[in-house]
């Protein structure tokens, strides 16, 4: 069954007026139950300490936020899951963003804000008591672990892509780019050499933009401007001279870096750096929107099947549980309560800015997903998409940062007559930009996370458990390890099943919380469970069809670790829920039906 002749404008527009509405009524109802006030002094106010407490102005905090929470993940899921067909992948990030995943973000953000800017396992720690709260950390110590090595191939693969020049539109005796010859005599561009240069470059003058902003107090608006003439300088320095590294070379260099970054001052090196690219990533999303719509008034149409169920069950797994946790960020994702509860939370000067960064964003993630699923579906065609996602040639890669980006030069080229290969480069800009923001600040997070559990396990812990050395060089190692032996295509699906478990572990969290201050719960506790079932279910799926035939021990012991962890977590959770609803009974006060 073919979508046809309908116009990409359709689902952009129901898209962004579902959106507009979801953040005005539903944003402000879930503010609303936490009470938010601009008299509550926010953590970042009252602790801070120029390091990681740092209370920052609203448009940096979104900024941060935004590029650390988006990652690769709405463009690299819904790429994938177009498999499905158009519908189905397109419904559930409607659905999935309004009900599940701004509200997990949103409550999240707020939760550590009136916990004095705690993450979200050490919320675990007060909520749901010292056996719940370290299952918990050891379940997101697991999970970030495989955020950072699915990340870390993507990173890799955007910084190395290569394309040829018919499909950039540029004849095979072009100039414009650098060219090679691969292994089997054809012609190939290095679009992602352009993105090497630029990342290179954004670093080394990330620490001058962070001095400019919290040393010499410069304007916001003034940064701007300074950060947008860096992001042009790379630009254009990567078209004359774009970096080659080889992919093993460039995943032991990332290490290195984020690493070294995760020691550092937040103001040095992770917010200024977000700041930059967050520029690339508005402009981005602001061009995908233009260019659907300069299509879609020239007739532009979607062309992919409205349901294609029978060949995704095949190549990616069944539609119930795999489609919802292929999608893993565009919808919901735990990752998000680790950043809002890790870092959002310690930089927000007023709490009247927590719907716009929680709810808000993830609204303008969902708003990117559905963009990437329309400009996919649209330009690039069907059978070439399976050919570079789906690879049916023995050792062929999948490489859905391609996909994406040849369709977004393409769909700039049919609405604006911008060069396909421009428009492509600036995909593959704007996805390498998502993607090293979320592992400088996944890294940073777990060397949190490892810094927490040797305080709750060892009573007394040696000065170098403590250390920042120890427990970011640990973070790094396990992630390059992971990353360096799994396949992209093998680590994704354990990935989305642990990240959206883990947003359904937080919403228990977030749920036990309001039940214990009196508060509605319902809102949370209802997508928590529905999350629980569906990922529990993606993980018994993946060992029974996947891991355990391929003999993947690796995987194996990773997916049987994460469903014992959660059924431990599951089960503290819903005694603790329990517990104070009775408790608030025998008080003989009905807070729960109020």
């Amino acid at each position: 069954m073919d979508l046809g002749s309908i116009n990409v404008l359709y689902p952009l527009f129901i898209t962004i007026l579902i959106f507009g509405i979801a953040y005005r009524f539903y944003g402000r109802y879930i503010s609303n139950i936490f009470e938010s006030d601009d008299r509550n002094l926010t953590p970042a106010c009252s602790i801070s300490d120029c390091r990681d407490y740092v209370p920052s102005k609203g448009l940096v905090v979104f900024s941060h936020h935004f590029s650390s929470i988006a990652g690769g993940g709405p463009i690299i899921g819904p790429t994938i899951a177009l498999l499905y067909g158009f519908y189905p992948s397109w419904l559930w990030i409607i659905i999935g963003a309004v009900f599940f995943g701004a509200v997990h973000d949103l409550t999240s953000l707020f939760v550590s804000i009136r916990e004095k800017g705690r993450s979200i396992a050490d919320i675990t720690n007060r909520t749901l008591g010292k056996g719940g709260y370290i299952l918990f950390i050891l379940f997101v110590i697991f999970m970030v672990i495989l955020v950072t090595s699915a990340f870390l191939g993507l990173t890799t693969t955007a910084l190395t892509s290569s394309a040829s020049p018919g499909a950039l539109g540029l004849s095979p005796d072009q100039e414009v780019l650098k060219s090679y010859v691969d292994s089997e005599g054809n012609i190939k561009v290095r679009i992602g050499g352009v993105a090497s240069t630029s990342v290179i470059i954004i670093t080394i003058l990330s620490p001058f933009v962070g001095f400019l902003l919290y040393r010499k107090r410069i304007r916001v608006a003034i940064a701007s401007i300074i950060s947008v003439f860096i992001l042009s300088i790379s630009i254009i320095t990567g078209l004359f001279y774009p970096v080659t590294i080889k992919p093993e070379l460039w995943m032991i260099i990332l290490t290195i870096y984020v690493f070294l970054a995760a020691g550092l001052p937040v103001w040095l090196v992770l917010q200024p750096r977000d700041f930059i690219n967050s520029f690339i990533l508005y402009a981005g999303i602001a061009v995908l929107v233009m260019g659907i719509f300069a299509g879609g008034l020239q007739g532009l149409s979607i062309r992919y099947p409205s349901f294609n169920i029978v060949e995704g069950n095949m190549k990616i797994g069944l539609i119930w549980p795999i489609l919802f946790i292929t999608i893993a960020c565009g919808a919901i994702s735990g990752f998000h309560s680790l950043i809002a509860s890790g870092t959002t939370s310690k930089q927000i000067e007023r709490e009247s800015d927590a719907k716009r960064i929680g709810f808000g964003a993830m609204l303008l993630e969902g708003l990117l997903a559905v963009t990437v699923l329309i400009i996919v579906s649209s330009c690039l065609d069907f059978n070439y998409y399976k050919e570079i996602v789906f690879p049916s040639t023995a050792g062929g890669k999948s490489n859905p940062i391609l996909a994406f980006s040849l369709s977004m030069g393409k769909i700039l080229g049919i609405s604006t007559g911008i060069p396909v290969y421009v428009g492509t480069i600036f995909g593959i800009l704007m996805i390498e930009g998502f993607l090293i923001t979320t592992l400088d600040t996944a890294v940073r997070l777990n060397r949190y996370l490892f810094e927490e559990i040797w305080q709750v396990l060892i009573k007394n812990p040696p000065a170098i458990l403590r250390s920042y050395l120890f427990n970011a060089g640990l973070s790094v190692v396990l992630m390059f390890i992971f990353a360096y032996k799994q396949a992209f295509l093998s680590i994704w699906p354990v990935f989305g099943s642990a990240n959206q478990l883990l947003a359904a572990l937080s919403l228990l969290t977030v749920s036990s919380w309001l039940v214990k201050k009196g508060k509605k719960s319902a809102f949370a506790l209802i997508p928590a469970v529905i999350m629980l079932i569906t990922t529990i279910a993606s993980l018994l799926y993946l060992l029974r069809t996947k891991y355990i035939p391929s003999n993947n021990t690796l995987l194996i012991v990773f997916s049987l670790i994460l469903v014992i962890l959660s059924a431990g977590i599951i089960i503290t959770a819903f005694r603790q829920i329990n517990g104070k609803r009775e408790g608030i009974r025998i008080k003989g006060v009905d807070i729960i039906t109020k």
